[in-house]
Parts: structure tokens; C-alpha cells; sequence
């Protein structure tokens, strides 16, 4: 690098700390003080919490005020030609090129900033929801199937152990003086192999196993149904465990559905299987796809809308 870059560098970033002499007697430490930035963008010590910061990144090293938030990110320089920003789980990640200066990464925050700001809370509003739907895998856990709820029962008499698990519907308890329940009312019943000294994570692997076998049989029926419909035929049928993604379709006949499908009800999952074959026709979002969606599911907004609002649970 040349001299006088590196030089200009060095008066945005602090320079590396710097191992003392043989023989030198180490500086004593100064206690520590608690940081408040009057800048806009500031330097953060790691690990160190800073009073008012909103959004706080574990791996934070600076901060910055963005839309009237106090945003503290995690900066990281390497080999790349463009400033990235990320808005995750963790917080908002930057990375940017090993020669670009402090200015120029804050310039780029501020022209997201609103973008940034919205991204920042909406990740937080859906770990809020995630954290209320996490499921407890023990004896008596439910989870939402095809738009019902299944209780889970341990049955360690394994009458079953081929397939791991057994559905039954059986009839709701009345209680003493309560009105009978509807004819054919019933609760879901999902029975596993296991004993009850099994451990939340074996629960917890059995039920997606059961969950993973019932979603190929339901997509493949799906896929049939809607394919002569549509007039295309898939070529392979996958399952996808992706954290944001339904489905997928390629050119080549693959398509790829989530089998978190199984919690939502059979009107949102035949959206999806006929969104992934509209795709074999049209390989876009454009009006003409659309068109080819609502042949086979005219009510497909509704359907889309309920995909996005409904809740699933955390595994």
C-alpha cells in the first residue's frame, strides 16, 4: 500500500496495539470509563455496552445515528470493491474495502439509514414473535399442522417404530356439566416412539422426521394436481429447509418447497406448489405470471397475505 494512503488510513482507524519492549516495565491499565460519543460516528470498545444505543451488534466496533437511532454495527474490512450492509439476527453488519475511509462509510449508512432503521426493528419484532412460539419439546407440546394444532404424546411401546410416529384424531374431553363438543370434533394426536426420559432434542428430531415425511407425500400429491392444471410437469420435487424462503423452481424442472409448509393450512401450501409451477411457464414475477398463479388459485392475495402473517413456531 502506498505510504501516503496508509498514512491517511491511520487517521480514521486507531493504530494496532503495540507489543512493549523487552525488558520495558508494563504501563499500568487505566480503569475503564463509560463511552458516550459526542460524534456521529464513533468508535465503540468491544464488548463494552454504550447508554442509548438501540440496536447493539455482539461483535459492534463502532456506532452511528441513523433516521434519530442510535445504531451500533460491526465493521469489517477486506478484499472488496463495494461498501455491504447486512441486517441480521445479530444486528447490522458492514463490510467495506480495506482503503475506504470512515467518511465514506458513513455517507453510505446515511443514504440507507430509513431502510436500515426499518430492517433493524422488524428483524426485532419477529424474534420477539419467534421467542412466544418457540416450542417446548416435551410430553404434551403442540405445534400448529395444516392449519390445526397436534399435541404430542410419548409412547414408548413402539407399535409404530417403522415410521416413528402415529396421527390419531381422538375425541375432545368433555368436562363434567360443558356443553358435548360439535360431532366429529377432535384433537390431533401425534404419538412418538419414545420414552418419556427422552431429551427435548430427540423429540424434537423425531417430530421433524414425521413432519419431513408427511410434506413429501402432501407436495407430491400437490405437484400432481396443479401440473396438468398448469399444463408442466416438475422433474424433481426436494424439500428445503430454508429460514426465509417457501420454494424455488429452476428451469430445469427442480423445485424445492419448505417443509415448514406442513404448519400452515392445505389453501396457503397449494399457493405455494402453484406459485413454483407457474414458474416452469413464466420465469419472473411479471404480470403474466401472476395471471398464471390466479388460474389455478384465484384468491392467491389472500393466500400470500396469510403466508406472511401467520406465525410458525421455532424449532
Amino acid at each position: 500500500m502506498h505510504p501516503l494512503l496508509r498514512f491517511t488510513l491511520d487517521l480514521f482507524d486507531p493504530p494496532p496495539p503495540q507489543a512493549p519492549a523487552p525488558g520495558s516495565a508494563r504501563p499500568r491499565a487505566k480503569p475503564s470509563q463509560p463511552v458516550v460519543p459526542p460524534a456521529n460516528h464513533a468508535a465503540l470498545p468491544a464488548s463494552r455496552p454504550v447508554p442509548g444505543v438501540e440496536f447493539v451488534h455482539p461483535q459492534a466496533t463502532r456506532q452511528v445515528h441513523l433516521d434519530g437511532v442510535l445504531v451500533a454495527y460491526a465493521l469489517v474490512r477486506g478484499k472488496r470493491r463495494t461498501i455491504g450492509m447486512v441486517v441480521g439476527p445479530d444486528g447490522l453488519g458492514v463490510r467495506a474495502p480495506r482503503w475506504t475511509t470512515l467518511h465514506e462509510i458513513d455517507a453510505a449508512l446515511q443514504s440507507k439509514a430509513q431502510w436500515i432503521v426499518r430492517k433493524l426493528r422488524e428483524t426485532q419484532e419477529r424474534h420477539a414473535q419467534q421467542l412466544q412460539t418457540r416450542i417446548e419439546w416435551r410430553d404434551g407440546a403442540q405445534f400448529p399442522y395444516l392449519g390445526g394444532t397436534v399435541r404430542l404424546l410419548l409412547d414408548p411401546s413402539h407399535r409404530f417404530v417403522g415410521a416413528g410416529a402415529q396421527l390419531d384424531d381422538v375425541p375432545l374431553p368433555v368436562p363434567e356439566g360443558a356443553t358435548p363438543p360439535l360431532p366429529g370434533a377432535a384433537v390431533r394426536l401425534l404419538r412418538v416412539a419414545l420414552p418419556p426420559t427422552a431429551s427435548a432434542a430427540q423429540i424434537r428430531d423425531a417430530v421433524q422426521a414425521w413432519l419431513m415425511r408427511q410434506a413429501l407425500d402432501l407436495f407430491a400429491q400437490r405437484l400432481a394436481h396443479f401440473g396438468p392444471l398448469l399444463q408442466v410437469q416438475h422433474k424433481r420435487l426436494a424439500l428445503s429447509s430454508a429460514g426465509t424462503r417457501w420454494g424455488s423452481a429452476r428451469s430445469d424442472g427442480s423445485i424445492r418447497l419448505n417443509w415448514r409448509l406442513m404448519h400452515f393450512a392445505l389453501p396457503v401450501i397449494d399457493y405455494v406448489v402453484a406459485h413454483e409451477l407457474s414458474h416452469l411457464r413464466v420465469m419472473n414475477h411479471s404480470p403474466q405470471f401472476w395471471d398464471t398463479v390466479r388460474s389455478v388459485v384465484p384468491d392467491y392475495p389472500v393466500q400470500r397475505t396469510r403466508l406472511k402473517d401467520d406465525s410458525v413456531p421455532t424449532w
